[in-house]
């Protein structure tokens, strides 16, 4: 529905010749207050606003990003990435809301106790607003936790079914996770699952090469693409798919990598499973005949894989497949990144810590391989903004409409930048998409109306609608 605004005072107006308002493009005054869209009206509408911004013609309006999947590490590894440079990264690139994963923080987001650790240490450096995932572990399974941190307002729980990388995240056997998932569909609780097989990651380290003349791990990446090979992730997405049809619970496959796993995520979805998947712009973005040996800045589980294998995941989120993207931002030191190499920028892949830097980026790395596809921005939109703000269940976020959080972006998709890992705002210097040429500018960043940046007020912490807690 459009509204014009009314005599009452609002506290922002942005005007734009081509905003996305409720997923089509139109000329549009959207008017602000206390947090909210209030109203939507033409370009020139006269609004009594306190401040009134016109963007230029090669700007849009956009609703901001909602990244469901940031690893922010505080507390315990700060170092890695702290709320306060996380969330100015978030703003710079377009993304008005985030949501944590409980991991890599000491201690993980496994009990309500933790929960509150990170809640107070994200409240006052925020300049977004940020959510928090639960953690399924076994020490946490049928102990009450699992519940608890539902009521607490978590989004829904973690898990891995490989070793995480870190201790104190240990990962489910197949049994816990049909434990795991019975126990959260008594509440509906949604499980996401990072999916690789141990077993199969076993099988490959164990089996030779049948590449012999290649070297066999250390700074190779085709070595290290053959080490976690698409079974791997094909198997554990089908042991997901059977705890589902088991259980009749929910589950989210996290940064889908293989695209030789989609016949079995279409067979699920097509007899009913409550599915849905992601994938993550770096798998969108590269491929693995491009990148070199030493390469540890992009080093990721499950890897980035090959370019006929890239080109079927556009393919599967044009068709509905996939369903969102989300930039799995997970960072760390410079040190941990190129651990290993001869030298400070070269790694070994066999001991580099694998997650890529790109929470500022995400958006604009999708967009622009959208662009040379001929796919069109809303469609970008809709799996970066509306489609994940409806996995994690927030109706506000994620478009603009009349009662939509005031979450907006000024971005001028046709502009060209090539990027430099030290302009960016997450924490360490290191990233996979230095020196890329992407388009995209994100002119501005409004959270909840206010203009979002390093002397902005703290945003809000957020929970699921549903708790009654508040936010």
């Amino acid at each position: 529905m459009t509204l014009v605004a009314d005599a009452v005072h609002h506290d922002l107006v942005v005007r734009a010749r081509r905003a996305l308002v409720d997923g089509a493009w139109r000329e549009a005054s959207v008017a602000v207050r206390d947090g909210r869209v209030v109203a939507v009206g033409g370009l020139t509408d006269q609004v009594d606003a306190s401040v009134d911004v016109t963007l230029p013609d090669d700007q849009v309006l956009l609703p901001g990003v909602v990244d469901s999947h940031v690893h922010v590490n505080e507390p315990g590894r700060t170092e890695w990435e702290g709320f306060a440079t996380a969330t100015r990264a978030a703003a710079a690139g377009g993304v008005t809301t985030i949501v944590d994963m409980p991991l890599n923080s000491i201690p993980p987001t496994t009990t309500v106790d933790a929960l509150e650790q990170k809640r107070a240490a994200a409240g006052p450096q925020s300049v977004v607003d940020v959510g928090f995932w639960g953690g399924a572990i076994p020490a946490n399974l049928g102990t009450g936790d699992l519940r608890a941190l539902h009521e607490a307002g978590v989004f829904g729980f973690k898990a891995f079914l490989s070793p995480s990388g870190v201790d104190e995240f240990p990962h489910l056997s197949t049994e816990q996770l049909h434990q795991a998932m019975a126990e959260l569909a008594v509440f509906d609780g949604l499980l996401i699952v990072h999916a690789e097989d141990p077993e199969g990651l076993d099988a490959a380290a164990a089996s030779p090469t049948e590449a012999p003349e290649l070297p066999s791990g250390g700074a190779a990446y085709d070595a290290f693409v053959r080490s976690r090979p698409d079974v791997v992730e094909r198997t554990a997405i089908e042991h997901v798919v059977d705890a589902l049809r088991a259980t009749g619970g929910r589950a989210h496959v996290l940064h889908l990598s293989s695209a030789t796993a989609l016949d079995t995520i279409r067979a699920a979805k097509a007899e009913g499973l409550r599915l849905t998947v992601e994938t993550c712009p770096h798998y969108l973005t590269f491929d693995a005949e491009h990148i070199g040996d030493g390469a540890t800045q992009f080093k990721c589980c499950p890897p980035i894989r090959g370019e006929a294998n890239r080109e079927l995941l556009w393919q599967a989120l044009v068709d509905g497949t996939i369903d969102v993207v989300a930039s799995d931002h997970s960072p760390s030191t410079r040190e941990l990144k190129f651990a290993g190499g001869p030298d400070a920028a070269h790694g070994d892949f066999d001991v580099a810590w694998g997650g890529i830097s790109g929470l500022e980026l995400s958006f604009r790395a999708v967009w622009t391989g959208a662009r040379q596809r001929g796919i069109p921005l809303e469609a970008v939109v809709g799996w970066m903004s509306r489609g994940t703000a409806a996995l994690v269940g927030l109706p506000t976020k994620g478009r603009i409409s009349v009662g939509a959080d005031a979450d907006l972006v000024a971005f001028a998709p046709e502009t060209p930048v090539t990027i430099d890992v030290d302009d960016l705002s997450h924490r360490n210097p290191v990233t996979a998409y230095d020196d890329a040429r992407l388009f995209g500018e994100v002119a501005a960043t409004w959270v909840g109306g206010r203009l979002a940046g390093p002397s902005a007020p703290p945003a809000r912490l957020l929970v699921r609608p549903d708790t009654g807690v508040a936010s």
